[in-house]
């Protein structure tokens, strides 16, 4: 099963070059002679009264030139990303900075990429944690991908620093765990819940390598294509969206068999 995932909307329909572009190839019938220079003010106004008339005649090709020109986006990102997943594996893999669970050794890695305000991400993290107990082979990398705002990067920042102590997977289960609105109180009071030294944990959230991190992450995500949380990867194969412990095992065995 999949839902929608928490996403960064897009602003390229509000740029007015935008719609050029799409407008200017939804005209396959006009014709324009070329010029041997520029057109003068009065060949402009033709051309503009051209296009006027041939817009309140034909409405529907704008329609039609958002829908092909959105699908043309969407296969290019399509390709664009299947490349990167397949260059991207050692930073998918074996950043040493991306917290990991489940089997160290495991034969099969799940890629995780999450926002600890995510509803979705809250809502699918039973299933991972379920996952890692059903099946011993997974390995569980996490991607901090803080796309809500400052209190989801501070978030972040905290878990990353937890793995200093060594109760990462406690304190990331905790904070997806938790209804309340993500403040600093709140995380070093759900830290201490956890075990972990409040004291030292605050003063390791200060360092500038977790900012380093989560834009790292950011590019990483750009170049797979991943607007919003969760995403999950397994090989080459990216899945947008929550998944139940189900759909998590499918994908698992997708990897496993090569389809």
């Amino acid at each position: 099963m999949i839902e929608r995932s928490t996403t960064v909307p897009c602003r390229c329909r509000e740029s007015a070059m935008c719609f050029l572009v799409m407008f200017l190839f939804a005209l396959p019938s006009l014709s324009f002679a070329e010029p041997a220079d520029s057109p003068g003010p009065a060949s402009t106004q033709t051309m503009e009264q051209t296009i006027e008339r041939y817009i309140r005649t034909h409405p529907e090709v704008i329609e039609q030139s958002l829908q092909a020109l959105e699908t043309r986006r969407q296969e290019d990102e399509r390709q664009r990303s299947k490349v990167a997943l397949v260059t991207r594996q050692n930073d998918l893999l074996h950043d040493p900075s991306s917290p990991v669970s489940g089997n160290p050794a495991g034969k099969v890695t799940l890629v995780e990429f999450f926002d600890y305000r995510c509803g979705y991400c809250k809502r699918v993290a039973g299933a991972v944690t379920q996952l890692q107990q059903d099946d011993v082979r997974v390995k569980v990398v996490y991607k901090d991908l803080p796309i809500l705002g400052e209190a989801s990067e501070l978030a972040a920042k905290a878990a990353l620093a937890s793995k200093a102590q060594g109760k990462h997977q406690a304190f990331h289960e905790a904070l997806l765990a938790t209804t309340d609105d993500i403040t600093k109180d709140l995380i070093l009071s759900i830290a201490g819940e956890v075990g972990l030294d409040t004291k030292r944990l605050e003063t390791d959230m200060a360092n500038p390598e977790w900012q380093t991190v989560i834009d790292r992450n950011r590019a990483l995500a750009r170049d797979l294509g991943i607007s919003g949380t969760p995403g999950f990867i397994v090989g080459t194969e990216l899945v947008p969206g929550a998944l139940d412990v189900n759909g998590l095992k499918e994908l698992i065995a997708r990897a496993g068999t090569g389809t």
